[in-house]
């Protein structure tokens, strides 16, 4: 491939990539076994936004902050204007609004998914607010990851919940404004550990499906088992026009939620393979919302966003450097060692010095992180900062 193509093709990716960041990942997290203050750590959603706009203003394709009602939102409606306050002051946006039902103590039976009647409408409510506040600040997705399962066989009607789940999904669906779409995440386990309500794509998809048509399956890179083929999951989910957004980041084990491409890059690369073929083959430049999803309880939060971010447009870019006519040619010739080759060789393609050249021409910083370090950003919230995160706090567990 010419210097020229390459430069045009990783251009014209990044030009139409973007990719949203979560608001819990700058703030204070932890394990189930102790959580890990960091003094620079956003306690307040204005801290939220600022470090969203740092992000943005370092990588340029972060213009979107997701949010999570009960952490963000605690008053509901009533902070929608303080939310669209700061979008004013910091230019990001609000993103997917992302519903809480698995923290309050009602829901250790089950939110949706609940025996208990009542607890099951203060589920649906809760859903139904969340998608008024989103119609308020104009978010694009209501994003819902239901953690209800059980522990112990025969303890459940996993028939009767599934019931139950069609139900809170059609009453949340009918509240949407057109254009808005709902997410339907799925897990195989965690916190249950013996049955989850949505364990795998295509229960979520079934429960979309019947939902209505704003539904869509959200793919989260982590909520899988070992060595489960995800690109050939978005792969399907494409075909079907069924795949609403992504969640991106890396594991060794489970849903570990560590940075992006740090355990497995080609992994990420090929499913944006496969996203970047589906615009090919329907000739758009479309694609399902991508998401970040991860807790930073080591790394230093903003350095591990930007790396993140950083590394999401290496690997689109390198995913944009398949010729897809050579490929299809190759395969279907069955020259298995030249298509894996053609393949590869886009993987294992540096596109870093490129990818500096299109930053810098769009007037951000080459290296990203490097600008970080060297720009005084972190040190100054750390001051800001570092006695209220003395005291100790978290999102969650």
């Amino acid at each position: 491939m010419s210097t020229d193509l390459l430069r045009t093709r990783i251009f014209r990716a990044l030009d139409t990539f973007a990719i949203e960041i979560p608001s819990w990942g700058f703030a204070n997290t932890g394990t189930r076994f102790g959580k890990f203050q960091q003094a620079a750590a956003a306690s307040t959603i204005e801290e939220k936004f600022a470090d969203a706009a740092e992000v943005n203003r370092l990588t340029g394709t972060t213009p979107t902050l997701a949010l999570h009602v009960l952490w963000d939102l605690p008053n509901g409606l009533k902070d929608v204007d303080n939310i669209k306050a700061l979008e004013k002051k910091t230019g990001v946006r609000a993103g997917s609004i992302n519903p809480n039902l698995f923290q309050e103590l009602e829901y250790k039976y089950g939110s949706i998914c609940n025996p208990s009647a009542e607890v099951r409408e203060k589920a649906i409510a809760h859903l139904l607010d969340s998608v008024e506040i989103g119609k308020a600040v104009g978010s694009a997705e209501v994003s819902l990851w239901i953690a209800d399962g059980s522990n112990y066989p025969g303890t459940q009607s996993i028939r009767r919940r599934i019931g139950w789940a069609k139900e809170a999904l059609a009453r949340t669906h009918a509240a949407l404004a057109p254009g808005q779409t709902m997410l339907v995440e799925y897990k195989p386990f965690e916190p249950a550990f013996y049955h989850t309500d949505i364990a795998d794509w295509g229960m979520a998809l079934e429960l979309a499906r019947a939902a209505g048509p704003q539904a869509r399956v959200l793919v989260d890179t982590g909520h899988h088992y070992q060595s489960t083929n995800i690109e050939q999951i978005v792969a399907w989910l494409l075909e079907l026009r069924a795949l609403g957004g992504f969640h991106f980041n890396d594991r060794k084990y489970a849903d570990d939620d560590l940075t992006l491409g740090s355990v497995d890059p080609y992994q990420v690369f090929r499913i944006f393979h496969e996203l970047l073929f589906d615009q090919y083959a329907r000739k758009t430049d479309s694609s399902p919302a991508f998401m970040i999803d991860q807790s930073h309880n080591l790394k230093g939060k903003i350095e591990a966003m930007v790396q993140t971010v950083s590394t999401a447009q290496e690997l689109y870019a390198k995913a944009a450097l398949i010729d897809q006519e050579e490929l299809a040619h190759l395969q279907d010739a069955c020259k298995l060692v030249e298509a894996e080759e053609l393949f590869r060789g886009a993987f294992w393609q540096d596109v870093r010095p490129v990818v500096q050249e299109w930053r810098t021409l769009r007037g951000l910083p080459a290296n990203p992180l490097q600008a970080l370090r060297e720009g005084g950003y972190v040190e100054r919230i750390t001051n800001e900062r570092q006695a209220r995160n003395a005291v100790g706090q978290s999102s969650y567990a």
